[in-house]
């Protein structure tokens, strides 16, 4: 067996998820064992305050990816004593970090993930490898998303076109082709859960809106959604990538006109609900055809969000990544554990046709146990 570890904290900043898996030499893949971390109260909100423009954030930004990078190491670790699995038995580590920002529309584009893999490989005595998007945008690409290459090595199906939908702070797409022949397409659609997280925290003190209960309970308001609606990111072209530096409470209340502070706050989180599958909807019917539709992230777990979807999609079949093989909160940590297989293998990790790259590259910096 040949195990790998997949390390990722997405957009929603909700905690660290890591993957075990065994990859065979054929790219066979195997989930063994998955766990939670969360991150510390200070740093998640340290964390949180890097994501938008601030102070001092030199020292800031230091001292967050040395101790995220401390962090991301006992989660490892963790993750391995529940498994039973030492560590001398991992190959290597791959880990996402944390993104603190992302401007792939810059004059110099820039990604930065941060959680210092110096520290995660002195930490566990296991190679790592971090900073997967930077060699993507080094060849002209987005930086984003990387996950449809493992989506289209494990979820792919010769009968029927597919889409996979990733949920996280933000949403992204991948449409996989029946066929061979033709090329996957994959793109963040815009708002998936962050916007309703940072609502109901502001409003309600929660961390998030369990089962979509709380949207469920307002009303939408046709006004704010058709202002949230004439963002020009929607009608952007793929490939195309964003993130929370560009959806957040700011955005809502300014291309929002302030109705978020006259609105009833449940209808406000409605309306945030709405806003996410519409424009993952509107997404998906810009697609070529598709049969069936499969849910993986935080999201999956946002029953008025998926029943929504479902309702906007009367034509697709949909259902949860869980039907193919891997549970829906996973998928994102075990595909950094399969592209670190791809780097020690010496093997691309991009889809060019994805993230507008210039070329395939085997990506990211490997730090030795």
């Amino acid at each position: 067996m040949t195990y790998y570890v997949g390390l990722m904290s997405g957009t929603s900043m909700d905690g660290i998820d890591a993957a075990l898996a065994d990859i065979a030499a054929d790219g066979t893949f195997r989930l063994v064992a998955t766990l939670s971390h969360p991150w510390p109260a200070e740093l998640e909100q340290q964390l949180r305050k890097l994501a938008l423009p601030g102070e001092d954030e030199i020292d800031r930004l230091g001292t967050a990816d040395a101790h995220a990078g401390e962090v991301l190491g006992t989660a490892v670790m963790e993750l391995l004593r529940s498994a039973g699995i030492r560590p001398d038995a991992v190959e290597a580590i791959g880990s996402h970090g944390q993104t603190v920002r992302h401007r792939p529309g810059a004059s110099h584009p820039f990604t930065l993930q941060i959680g210092d893999p110096n520290r995660l490989a002195a930490h566990t005595r296991i190679t790592t490898i971090s900073d997967f998007r930077r060699r993507d945008m080094a060849v002209g690409g987005q930086g984003a998303p990387l996950a449809p290459a493992f989506h289209k090595a494990v979820f792919g199906s010769s009968s029927e076109n597919r889409i996979i939908l990733n949920i996280g702070g933000i949403a992204n797409l991948t449409w996989l082709p029946s066929d061979s022949q033709e090329k996957v397409i994959g793109f963040d659609s815009g708002p998936g859960n962050r916007l309703m997280d940072d609502w109901i925290a502001r409003c309600k003190g929660e961390r998030y809106d369990q089962e979509g209960a709380w949207a469920s309970t307002g009303k939408v308001s046709v006004e704010l959604l058709e202002r949230l609606l004439t963002e020009p990111y929607f009608r952007q072209p793929a490939p195309k990538s964003t993130g929370t530096e560009s959806f957040n409470l700011e955005w809502l209340a300014g291309l929002g006109g302030g109705l978020d502070t006259t609105l009833a706050a449940e209808d406000v989180q409605a309306t945030l609900l709405e806003l996410t599958a519409v424009t993952i909807t509107d997404a998906v019917r810009n697609l070529p055809a598709t049969t069936r539709l499969l849910t993986c992230g935080g999201g999956a777990r946002n029953d008025r969000l998926m029943a929504r979807i479902a309702e906007l999609l009367p034509g697709i079949e949909t259902g949860t990544t869980a039907t193919a093989g891997i549970d829906p909160d996973w998928v994102e940590a075990a595909a950094f554990a399969w592209l670190a297989w791809r780097t020690m293998n010496r093997l691309d990790g991009n889809l060019p046709e994805v993230t507008g790259a210039r070329e395939a590259v085997i990506l990211g910096g490997i730090y030795p146990a």
